[in-house]
């Protein structure tokens, strides 16, 4: 099992709830060369809030097809 997707149905159903998905996945997909900057904001930060959600942002910002397979997630594209 991929760690950083194990939280893919509960981060997904939260951004359904407040209607954030397809926004949330518009920009996961423009803004793919600033996602490796926001994985490090989340690492420096994870001094301060260490959580393993957050690692596996962090994770999942750094590695580019991995963003590119939840945004399509997000979008109703791919299953689990």
């Amino acid at each position: 099992m991929n760690p950083v997707r194990d939280f893919w149905r509960q981060w997904a159903e939260t951004l359904r709830r407040y209607r954030l998905h397809h926004i949330t996945a518009a920009f996961l997909e423009a803004a793919a060369p600033l996602t490796a900057i926001g994985a490090q904001m989340i690492y420096f930060s994870s001094g301060l809030f260490s959580n393993q959600q957050l690692n596996s942002l962090a994770r999942l910002l750094e590695d580019d097809v991995e963003t590119r397979r939840f945004a399509e997630y997000l979008k109703g594209s791919l299953g689990t």
